[in-house]
């Protein structure tokens, strides 16, 4: 669960990481109640969850009432990446003498926390890595030994950094790390992290993603996850408890788990386009595939349906029930293709059969796209 700038800004501020003077608004006269508090100039941030916004026109800088006005106004009513926006973050502008990137994630390879550290602040790190690798720093955290100060002491030694600046940015680097341990993060960045003409350090961007996993062992308040998808269609998923993933596409698709759905995607989109991802995961029930149904036929212009689950512990054959009581009761015209192996895969079949469901018992998933393809056409 990724969380707001002005969110993780908070929990920063909290754990003792200097932030700037900030306040969030949902209009232009909060905005401009913000900005007379805080003093002009001032920054003006959408607050979405993407990254990039800078690129696309989400961060601007007012140093007028006037200028607020309208450039308040103007973020409040557009979109960032297809996401409305809704709140925007009004916080002081600082003068910056330098700017850093400092980064904690998990390393997929290793399994290990590592923090990486780059003089090249406020543009793309993965650009630095390809252009500039010289300029980035890393140093993996070895989960036994745990964190201590002259690791990260050594680290911003190897990028040359001034004397005077190495005992406060291991104090900041500490701290951030501190909070990817105590919230579970998978990223923890700040993005610049600034030198204030005074020699100071200060986070001005801040980003924080949990993982979705460790929700229930933090202890520490959090936004509610399902508040903030955007997406009607994947947060109804998240309802009921799916992974649903909105694509662009008109094929529909039912999977029981993330590498069939993933495979099944891969083929679909060889000759036609996914209209999402979706995998039930364990536990299929009739009504959770009922549901699933509903889910998918949200997406308007669905030209078909696939479903492609395996009947392991999986009662496959219940979940059938669930498809065709959705198809009777709502009389779906579009065609559905089903491979269904598995548990009682027999039993499943003329299930499906009985709804009209075009059933393929090959176990290659491209003879159910082949047939997929006949039904629709090109």
């Amino acid at each position: 669960m990724r969380l707001h700038e002005y969110e993780a800004l908070d929990i920063f501020e909290q754990n003792r990481i200097p932030v700037p003077r900030r306040a969030v608004a949902t209009s232009m006269h909060e905005a401009l109640q913000v900005a007379g508090e805080i003093g002009y100039p001032v920054v003006l941030k959408a607050q979405v969850l993407v990254g990039g916004r800078g690129l696309a026109g989400g961060i601007k800088v007012a140093s007028t009432a006037d200028e607020l006005k309208d450039l308040a106004e103007a973020l409040l009513s557009s979109e960032i990446k297809g996401l409305p926006v809704r709140k925007i973050l009004v916080c002081e502008k600082v003068e910056i003498a330098q700017e850093f990137y400092l980064g904690f994630t998990i390393d997929s390879y290793s399994g290990k926390p590592v923090i990486v550290v780059s003089t090249e602040g406020g543009v793309l790190i993965e650009e630095t890595a390809r252009s500039a690798p010289e300029k980035i720093a890393a140093i993996h955290i070895e989960p036994t030994f745990g964190y201590y100060p002259y690791l990260s002491r050594s680290l911003l030694r190897r990028l040359g950094l001034n004397q005077q600046l190495i005992t406060p940015w291991s104090d900041v680097i500490g701290q951030l790390y501190n909070v990817a341990l105590r919230y579970e993060a998978l990223i923890a960045e700040i993005n610049p992290l600034v030198v204030l003409p005074n020699g100071g350090l200060m986070a001005v961007d801040a980003v924080l993603e949990v993982d979705d996993s460790a929700l229930s062992r933090v202890r520490l308040p959090l936004p509610d996850r399902i508040d903030r998808i955007e997406n009607p269609i994947e947060r109804r998923g998240r309802e009921i408890g799916v992974s649903y993933v909105d694509l662009d596409g008109d094929i529909g698709l039912i999977s029981s788990g993330a590498g069939l759905g993933m495979a099944s995607m891969d083929i679909i989109g060889q000759r036609m386009k996914p209209a999402n991802f979706l995998e039930t995961g364990g536990g299929i029930t009739a009504d959770l595939l009922y549901k699933c149904m509903e889910l998918v036929m949200m997406k308007p212009d669905l030209r078909a349906i696939f479903i492609n689950v395996y009947g392991g512990i999986n009662p496959i054959h219940e979940g059938a029930k669930g498809v065709v009581r959705y198809i009777h009761e709502h009389k779906v015209k579009i065609p559905i293709v089903a491979k269904a192996l598995g548990n009682r895969q027999e039993e499943t079949w003329e299930i499906f059969r009985s709804g009209g469901v075009h059933v393929v018992t090959e176990a290659a998933t491209e003879k159910a796209i082949d047939r997929l393809y006949e039904l629709v056409g090109a």
